[in-house]
C-alpha cells in the first residue's frame, strides 16, 4: 500500500503535495481561456471608449439645447423692441398689418420649439445607449472577474451563454411614464409663444 511518507534509516521523508497552479497561470497555459480573456478585455476597452463618446455627445447636446433656449428668448425680445419702435412711428398702419408679424413670430416660435424638442429627443436616445453600454460593461466585467478567479474551472459554454442571454433578454424595469420632462418643456414654450402673440398685438394696436 502506497503512503505519502517513506521511512529510511529511521527517518521519515515526506513527499510534498503538488499545489494547484494559480488561476491566471492556468489561463496562460490554456489557449482557449487565454484567447477568451483577450477578447473580453478588448471588448471591455471598446465599451469604455463608447461610454466616454456618448457622455461627450450628451454634454454637447445639452449645450446646444441651452443655446436654443437663449436664442428663443433673445429673438422674441429683439422682435418686440423692433415692433414697438415701428408702432410708435405709425400706429394705425402697424395695427392694420398686425397679422404679418404675428404669423411670422408664431412660425419662428414653432420652428425653434421643434428644434428644441428634436435635440431633447436626441439627448434621451443617447442616454439610453449610454445606459445600455454601462450595463454591458458591468456584465462583461463580472465575467472577466469570474474567469480570473476560477481559471480553467470556468465553464466557457455556461458563462458565455449566460452573458448572451443577459444581453438579449434584458428588460426595462423602469415604469412607463405618461408625461416626461420633454412634454412639459414643449408645453411651456408653446404657452410662451401664445403669450408673445398676445403681447405683439398689444404692442402694435395699443
Amino acid at each position: 500500500m502506497m503512503s505519502s511518507s517513506a521511512t529510511m534509516g529511521g527517518h521519515e521523508t515526506h513527499i510534498p503535495r503538488q499545489e494547484k497552479p494559480h488561476p491566471l497561470q492556468q489561463i496562460a497555459e490554456s489557449s482557449t481561456h487565454k484567447l477568451l480573456l483577450k477578447q473580453w478585455l478588448k471588448e471591455e476597452e471598446l465599451i469604455f471608449k463608447r461610454v466616454a463618446l456618448n457622455e461627450s455627445k450628451i454634454d454637447g447636446t445639452r449645450k446646444e439645447i441651452t443655446q436654443l433656449y437663449c436664442f428663443y428668448f433673445i429673438f422674441h425680445a429683439i422682435v418686440l423692441v423692433l415692433l414697438y419702435t415701428a408702432s410708435a412711428r405709425d400706429p394705425d398702419k402697424a395695427c392694420r398689418r398686425v397679422w404679418i408679424p404675428s404669423v411670422s413670430g408664431l412660425l419662428c416660435s414653432l420652428a425653434m420649439i421643434w428644434a428644441i424638442r428634436y435635440k431633447m429627443d436626441m439627448e434621451a436616445h443617447i442616454e439610453k445607449l449610454l445606459e445600455r453600454e454601462k450595463e454591458d460593461g458591468k456584465l462583461l466585467l463580472k465575467c472577466v472577474q469570474e474567469l480570473k478567479k476560477k481559471g480553467v474551472d470556468f465553464d466557457l459554454l455556461k458563462e458565455v451563454d449566460a452573458l448572451r442571454r443577459a444581453k438579449s433578454l434584458r428588460v426595462e424595469t423602469k415604469p412607463v411614464k405618461k408625461w416626461s420632462s420633454m412634454d412639459f418643456v414643449t408645453l411651456f414654450f408653446v404657452a410662451i409663444s401664445c403669450l408673445i402673440l398676445g403681447i405683439t398685438r398689444c404692442v402694435l394696436c395699443n
